[in-house]
């Protein structure tokens, strides 16, 4: 009997150890969205260092903001119509789904941690303007500063000197300046035949890789807790108070730590109203591999906005990846424990 015992507490041992290992070879994982490889290597080093999945979410994501990746993450950058810088960014615990998120926010220059301390510090989701800026300023962040740079007021100058174009307005008049604006006419919506539908009203027409962009961020950390994070700027020449998908949990990025987690890119404005992330999540809650599961979040957009840009990638709890795009090629980059460094993997567009 003290045998039997010993032999079943071996094997208890054995299943237990063999469970552990199977874990150390596949956590921590860090994912992001587009070729940020200084920031995938601070998520990296901090999670490899003990870090939670938020906290390194968080590292990655402020990694980004210090560097300004590609102009359109953190300040100095994506100036709106009033030449003004403006920040969005969330943070999402996958373990207890709770979310912090600042929108529109103003003179502060580090997103990702102002969206951390709602997250920490307050029951709400979301803080947004002026009283997003004072909350993260009395919470300890550093400003009030000014987010504009010397780039960004000559990138807006110059959309100045061109009349105020490409913009983001329509159905108003003037149609070719830089206002003020007035409707052109009343609004009239009827419904439109399937023929009837205009290709540039169903585009992301001022949206590229260099005038929109966020870095969105996913992290396993090593007993397999997942959290996301997002960052950016917004969208170039934006009118002033406009929010893209980058503080919206389920759009620009989603965690379960159930289930995995998804990062996305694009045109925020018309990716928002799908919740993509969101969609790619529960579909590999259904059973789908992460490949078809971002494959089907994009396509569902796509059926209705032919001429859309964005981008996404999927990772499952076990932390096999994949990405989808559409209207343009799509990179993402991935440290795990197989690598000696950060890869970057290219999508193409379905």
């Amino acid at each position: 009997m003290k045998k039997l015992l010993f032999l079943f507490t071996i094997l208890i041992f054995s299943k237990a150890l063999v469970n552990e290992v199977r874990a150390s070879l596949l956590y921590p994982v860090v994912v992001s969205t587009w070729p940020f490889l200084e920031a995938v290597r601070a998520a990296w080093n901090a999670v490899d260092g003990g870090f939670s999945a938020v906290d390194a979410v968080v590292e990655g994501c402020s990694a980004c903001e210090k560097l300004r990746c590609d102009g359109t993450v953190g300040p100095g950058g994506s100036p709106d119509e009033n030449g003004e810088t403006t920040l969005d960014a969330m943070v999402m615990d996958g373990v207890t789904m709770e979310v912090g998120a600042v929108a529109a926010m103003r003179y502060v220059p580090e997103g990702i941690k102002a969206a951390k301390l709602v997250l920490e510090y307050t029951k709400h989701t979301m803080l947004v303007g002026d009283q997003a800026s004072a909350f993260a300023i009395s919470m300890g962040l550093p400003g009030p500063t000014n987010l504009s740079s010397v780039e960004s007021i000559e990138k807006w100058t110059k959309w100045k000197d061109s009349s105020c174009q490409p913009n983001f307005r329509k159905n108003v008049i003037p149609r070719d300046s830089c206002g003020p604006f007035h409707p052109n006419g009343p609004s009239i919506r009827r419904c439109l035949m399937d023929n009837e539908l205009r290709p540039n009203e169903f585009g992301s027409v001022n949206v590229g890789l260099h005038s929109h962009d966020t870095i969105s961020m996913a992290v396993i950390d090593q007993i397999g807790r997942i959290a996301v994070g997002t960052s950016t700027n917004g969208a170039t020449f934006k009118i002033p108070g406009r929010v893209g998908d980058g503080p919206i949990a389920g759009s620009s990025a989603y965690a379960d730590a159930e289930v995995g987690a998804c990062g996305a890119t694009g045109d925020g404005d018309i990716m928002m109203r799908f919740l993509p992330c969101y969609q790619a999540v529960e579909n590999m809650r259904l059973g789908m591999e992460p490949k078809l599961a971002a494959k089907d979040a994009i396509s569902r957009i796509a059926r209705k906005y032919p001429n859309f840009i964005g981008a996404l990638f999927a990772v499952n709890r076990n932390g096999t990846h994949a990405g989808a795009c559409h209207g343009w090629t799509f990179q993402y980059s991935v440290r795990n424990p197989g690598m000696n460094d950060v890869k970057v993997f290219t999508v193409h567009p379905q």
